[in-house]
């Protein structure tokens, strides 16, 4: 029985750690790939990249993202505010999908090399699902826009 292309990729992705998930054929990869800490709180940054394979086109449409999550105590805000101190959990993306911040995802390690330090090579990453689309007869198709 041949394995399917998600399954060779699982196995070819294995020791980056990362977590995938499905939902509706929607495949969902992330990987936490720095973290940092301050005063009462936590900032981490995580690649993540979704995938939809198109059987009947022999498609594999991907795109990627690099997402800053920060917990812990927040501080209060000004007059104007409406934040109060407590804890808080604050998520902000800067991806190369859509977004506050664009650029390709090298644009976007730049930005965050500034604050965290990281050894992590998406760019491997990208390559091996390209490898294993084109392997298997299908076409790679990065996308700017998320893939839905």
């Amino acid at each position: 029985m041949m394995a399917s292309m998600v399954d060779e990729l699982k196995k070819s992705l294995q020791s980056y750690g990362g977590k995938w998930t499905e939902k509706k054929g929607l495949w969902s990869y992330s990987a936490l790939i720095a973290e940092r800490k301050a005063f009462l709180s936590k900032k981490k940054l995580e690649y993540s990249f979704r995938l939809r394979v198109d059987d009947s086109a022999k498609t594999v449409r991907f795109s990627e993202m690099l997402t800053e999550v920060s917990s812990g105590l927040s501080t209060g805000g000004g007059f104007d505010d409406d934040l109060t101190p407590g804890i808080g959990v604050k998520k902000e993306s800067y991806n190369t999908l859509s977004g506050s911040r664009r650029g390709t995802i090298e644009e976007q390690s730049d930005l965050f090399g500034k604050d965290y330090s990281y050894n992590f090579n998406y760019a491997e990453i990208r390559q091996k699902v390209k490898q294993a689309a084109e392997a298997a007869g299908y076409q790679f198709d990065y996308q700017v826009l998320p893939v839905k």
